[in-house]
Order: C-alpha cells, then sequence, then structure tokens
C-alpha cells in the first residue's frame, strides 16, 4: 500500500518561552505518518535548518487534557491559557518549552484519526517491510 498519500501534515506556530523574554515564534510542522502509525513528528523550522522530534500520538493526544509523559518529552495544558498546550523537549544540551494552539494540535490528531484510528495502529504495521529494515542493518 502506498502510505505516502495518507501522510497528515499541517503547518503551525509554536511559540518558544523563555522566562523574562517575550515568546518567539518558532515555525512547524506536525506530521502523522501511516508507516509509524503510533507516532507522530514535530519538525521546528529554525534559522539553521530543521529539527525533529518523534514522539507517540497518544502522548499528544493526552496532552492536551492532563499533562502527559516524563523524561525528554512532557506535553500539558497550559495552566495560564485553556486554548494553549505546552509542549517541554529536554535533550542533554538543554531544553525548551514550546506553547501551541490546543484546536490546531487537535484539528491535526482529528485528520491523523481519518487515517488511523486508536486502537488500529497494529493494522497498519508491515511486519515483513520492518522485518527487512532490521536484518538490512545487521549486514
Amino acid at each position: 500500500m502506498n502510505n505516502e498519500n495518507l501522510k497528515v501534515t499541517t503547518r503551525t506556530t509554536f511559540q518558544l518561552l523563555a522566562p523574562g523574554a517575550a515568546p518567539a515564534p518558532v515555525e512547524a510542522e506536525l506530521v502523522y505518518d501511516p508507516e509509524d502509525p503510533y507516532a507522530v513528528a514535530v519538525v521546528f523550522h529554525t534559522g539553521t535548518g530543521r529539527v525533529e522530534w518523534m514522539f507517540a500520538r497518544d502522548l499528544l493526544a493526552d496532552g492536551l487534557l492532563t499533562p502527559s509523559g516524563e523524561g525528554d518529552i512532557l506535553v500539558r495544558p497550559a495552566s495560564d491559557d485553556p486554548e494553549r498546550v505546552l509542549v517541554e523537549l529536554n535533550a542533554p544540551t538543554g531544553f525548551a518549552i514550546l506553547s501551541a494552539v490546543a484546536e490546531d494540535v487537535a484539528a491535526f490528531l482529528d485528520s491523523s484519526y481519518d487515517v488511523v484510528q486508536p486502537g488500529e495502529e497494529d493494522l497498519w504495521i508491515d511486519f515483513d517491510r520492518e522485518l527487512q529494515k532490521l536484518v538490512s542493518t545487521i549486514d
């Protein structure tokens, strides 16, 4: 099956939040590819290129309603603005807190559910292709 036509991409603007500074806009894309049905990607467009973070689609969905995640990625509703969601990214080199319009994130997730319903992700995994990728890395 050619899943390329089923990929969901939504452009949005996150606000980079830093103490003592005005929020800085960061252009981004939310991406859902049914070839990796459990995951979503956020691709941030920075002055030096692109930075991509991948994480569970369920984490993004849960984070719209309640604080979710642990470790590298945390998603939660903004306590001071119910119309925004916060995404906290932690890496060995630093961390960032970004804010997005919750309605935009919810619309993106709804579009991804139009492609792969929650709970049906396993039906979209091509185990032969995944096995071939694993074997090709051993060679």
